[in-house]
């Protein structure tokens, strides 16, 4: 009898402990729906992309009631798609507190990866953060130079891998995107040339290709409360020891540049986020915990949102059905008669400019974020009542496609945002600012780097089209990441070099 009470017992203890972490709280919101638990689980044995589950559980409870109940790194919270609830959201900086890992799970391994950052922070270390970054991420210029140099080598690394395959064969791209977006995040914010695009395994950069494996493994990605026992879980602990490298290897790179490119010989306006930093530290306004922090979400998210939109424009100006836009966009370039492009010249493209805007609504990088908590008691949009300390967040690939804010959404249509550049940017910010398009956030947390980012992209896109042209292998067939951030998996593109026209070639003799 003792062995059956033990066992009995238990069984109790097991039940009540999985009954509490995935039971939804009373005190959630009763006139949204919920989703599934399982469906935030589809990862440990599914393997569909975001757009298939978001058409198949998300879409229509979201259309209709503009948020949801989902669970969400074990534990439930809200989503937001409707437009008004989220400009609500991102305005009300003081109800809908930015909160990152390190306040949601701080025992966790994505906690000790990101820290306490200007991404996640809020108040006092929000301002502080900014006040010392700002300079570094929202420079009124640019030099496209630097990136169209290291562009133009990752383009000959893509021709090479392609003369080693048969012309059928398509090569796999995201390995050397990434190697290209690393390098010139490097160039732009910690001031050093990783030679990524030189060396193939450049230890910070293969580290991220381990990092992304290793954080989002759905087990651990849904049931983050599993990272406390890295004791006796291996991978665990294996898991803590890739992002202390990560971070003690960036940490000595950004502290040793000072000695090689003081700060003090350079001119206000080529302080990079690096210098700034560093500076910052050598004063005391920040910890070097702090710093740390603060120099990894530079080196993850300069590099990573670039990388994966880069695979998405791949995949769709790749597919069969948009090489006629491909050829439109390559026409466009190469009537400027422009070998190096400026930030100008890029700015003033129109078409250029659209299939970028259009790429970011249909492939947002970061498709989903959950990174904010209620401090009070609050009504969202004036419908929907949220208690304190609950998590909130925002689906943009949900708000992207909503009919009600885009028609046809499905539909890859550059066209929709305008003729003129200056009717693309004025819908593009009010879209933004309307909650209906929010690739880069919106209001006072929208991404500082934004201008940055665009510029990059613009400059890639005017590149590879000027020197190639690209289909999407025959044999590959789409499938989106499951969670975090979106974009295809495993792409792979057919390369053919563009031959030089004429008067190009004689220009240039």
């Amino acid at each position: 009898m003792a062995v059956i009470s033990v066992v009995l017992g238990s069984i109790a203890v097991v039940a009540f402990t999985i009954w509490y972490y995935i039971h939804v709280p009373l005190s959630l919101p009763k006139n949204i729906p919920r989703i599934p638990i399982y469906v935030s689980l589809l990862g440990l044995w599914s393997s569909m992309g975001q757009d298939e589950i978001y058409e198949k559980w998300l879409r229509e409870p979201l259309e209709r009631y503009g948020a949801v109940k989902i669970w969400f790194a074990g534990q439930w919270s809200i989503l937001v798609t409707k437009p008004e609830y989220l400009t609500d959201m991102f305005r009300n900086e003081d109800v809908y507190a930015k909160a990152g890992s390190q306040v949601k799970i701080p025992w966790s391994v994505i906690s000790s990866l990101v820290g306490d950052n200007i991404i996640n922070s809020h108040g006092e270390n929000w301002h502080l953060y900014t006040s010392i970054m700002k300079p570094g991420m929202q420079k009124r210029t640019w030099d496209a130079g630097v990136m169209v140099d290291d562009t133009r080598h990752f383009i000959r690394l893509c021709l090479q891998q392609q003369k080693d395959l048969s012309m059928q064969d398509g090569v796999m791209v995201n390995p050397l995107i990434q190697r290209w977006a690393i390098q010139i995040m490097g160039r732009n914010f910690l001031d050093t040339d990783l030679q990524c695009l030189s060396f193939p395994d450049v230890r910070l950069e293969t580290l991220q290709s381990i990092i992304k494996r290793t954080l989002f493994k759905p087990l651990y990605f849904n049931f983050p409360h599993l990272d406390k026992y890295s004791a006796i879980l291996r991978s665990r602990a294996r898991a803590y020891a890739i992002m202390k490298e990560f971070g003690d290897r960036l940490f000595a790179l950004s502290r040793a540049l000072p000695r090689h490119h003081p700060v003090d010989k350079k001119q206000a306006e080529d302080l990079q986020v690096v210098d700034l930093l560093n500076v910052a530290l050598d004063k005391g306004q920040i910890n070097e915990e702090q710093f740390r922090a603060n120099i990894k979400i530079t080196f993850l998210t300069a590099h990573e949102n670039a990388q994966q939109l880069l695979n998405s424009i791949f995949w769709e100006l790749g597919r069969s059905e948009s090489i006629p836009m491909q050829q439109k966009l390559r026409d466009e370039v190469l009537n400027t008669g422009v070998d190096r492009p400026s930030t100008e010249l890029l700015n003033s493209m129109p078409y250029l400019t659209s299939v970028l805007y259009e790429m970011l609504r249909l492939y947002p990088p970061v498709s989903q974020l959950i990174n904010r908590v209620t401090i009070t008691d609050t009504i969202l949009g004036g419908n929907i009542r949220i208690p304190k300390r609950t998590w909130v967040g925002w689906n943009a690939y949900g708000a992207h496609v909503d009919p009600n804010s885009w028609p046809s959404p499905y539909t890859f249509k550059p066209e929709r945002w305008g003729e003129t550049v200056e009717q693309m940017q004025s819908k593009f910010r009010r879209d933004c600012v309307a909650g209906r398009y929010i690739p880069f956030n919106a209001h006072s947390r929208k991404c500082l780097g934004q201008g940055f980012a665009l510029l990059e992209m613009k400059v890639v896109l005017f590149e590879l089209v000027k020197s190639v042209t690209w289909t999407v292998d025959k044999t590959y067939k789409l499938k989106l990441t499951p969670g975090g951030i979106l974009a295809p998996l495993g792409c792979k593109v057919v390369f053919k070099e563009v031959a030089r026209r004429h008067d190009e070639s004689v220009q240039h003799q």
